[in-house]
């Protein structure tokens, strides 16, 4: 044990360094210190975190004890543990929904797995703790709905649009409202009606994350969801061959046009290994969506294989199994992680600032 006594008021400013990895503020001025204790054996701390942050629990908890092993008289020995921490959304945008994060998923063309992406990250984020909805902008294509294994109709409570629950994620597509094999045939103004009334009419609760699955191409989604929403950013989804890049770097172009940050590229499809020989084969090239993603300055998420069982559940409607199968649950967990932390970083740059509720 150290020969220099250990205070509260050491372990306070140290802990004062430690930032919310949600609001990018000091844990200890937003009252998330929640137990700091001393004895003879050391000091014990507890910190309240978010669910919104929950793949950050850990990290944030090895921090604050190396911050406290630094900065503390040598020998002293810390235990740090994580407890919940409730801080509801507040209501945002024009249309007021409660959600802390709004995530929309994008590609600049169609059939490179856009909607799985979108619907693994929502399995992911909702498997850390976190509140999460699912909306799927995709009016003429609906996917979700087929790849979650729903086939049901929301209905009206109190002239609110109820979302679908599916393994705890609340979910709105156009696929429960419209027919089977049905074509959706709109103008711009209908589209731009349909997704408001998705997003404002729908009884969606208090979200941590709402992930936006976006129609592919550069429409005008886009510039509707950036006029009625302060979107949190996107995350655009490409496949490693040239021809599919050149149409991702659009989709990044749109969306810096409407003013909606890029939070990272994935690569999807991005190789196959042979389950017999294990053998890595580069179907459609290696790294491209990295190279590109350093090229244009959006950081890089990950890369997802060409893999089977990925196909096989989504068409049985079973998107949530890909994070039971080891052989794909570390890719998906690694991309939401990196996604949560780079929004937490872009926090912890720039506080965003404290919304004031009206009465």
């Amino acid at each position: 044990m150290a020969d220099v006594p250990v205070t509260r008021e050491m372990v306070e400013k140290v802990l004062a360094e430690l930032l919310d990895p949600e609001t990018g503020r000091s844990m200890a001025r937003m009252e998330q210190i929640r137990h700091i204790g001393i004895d003879g054996r050391g000091v014990e701390v507890t910190l309240g975190l978010t669910t919104w942050s929950g793949l950050l629990w850990e990290e944030t908890r090895a921090e604050a004890e190396r911050l406290l092993r630094e900065k503390l008289p040598a020998g002293i020995g810390v235990f740090v543990r994580v407890v919940e921490f409730v801080r509801p959304p507040e209501p945002i945008g024009e249309i007021g929904l409660t959600a802390k994060s709004v995530i929309a998923v994008g590609s600049g063309k169609g059939g490179v797995g856009k909607s799985t992406i979108a619907a693994s990250l929502a399995y992911g984020l909702k498997n850390s703790g976190a509140a999460v909805g699912l909306m799927d902008a995709d009016v003429y294509g609906p996917s979700i709905p087929h790849l979650l294994g729903v086939n049901e109709r929301p209905h009206l409570e109190n002239n609110r649009l109820q979302p679908i629950v599916k393994d705890d994620l609340r979910v709105m597509s156009m696929g429960f409202l419209v027919p089977p094999g049905e074509a959706v045939v709109w103008r711009g103004p209908m589209l731009h009606g349909a997704i408001t009334q998705f997003l404002r009419d729908t009884e969606w609760g208090p979200l941590d994350y709402m992930i936006i699955d976006m129609p592919p191409g550069t429409g005008d989604i886009a510039l509707t969801l950036s006029q009625i929403l302060p979107l949190t950013g996107a995350v655009v989804v490409c496949t490693p061959q040239d021809v599919a890049l050149l149409d991702a770097v659009k989709a990044i172009a749109m969306f810096r046009k409407v003013n909606i940050p890029l939070l990272g590229m994935v690569e999807n499809m991005s190789y196959f290994i042979c389950p017999d020989c294990d053998h890595r084969h580069d179907i459609f090239g290696s790294g491209g969506a990295e190279r590109r993603a350093a090229e244009l300055d959006v950081p890089f998420l990950g890369a997802v294989p060409i893999n089977i069982g990925i196909r096989q559940r989504g068409d049985a409607g079973n998107t949530a199994g890909n994070f039971g199968d080891e052989a794909t649950a570390n890719f998906f967990r690694d991309i939401c992680s990196k996604l949560v932390r780079q929004i937490s970083t872009s926090h912890k740059a720039e506080p965003p600032l404290p919304t004031l509720t009206v009465l």
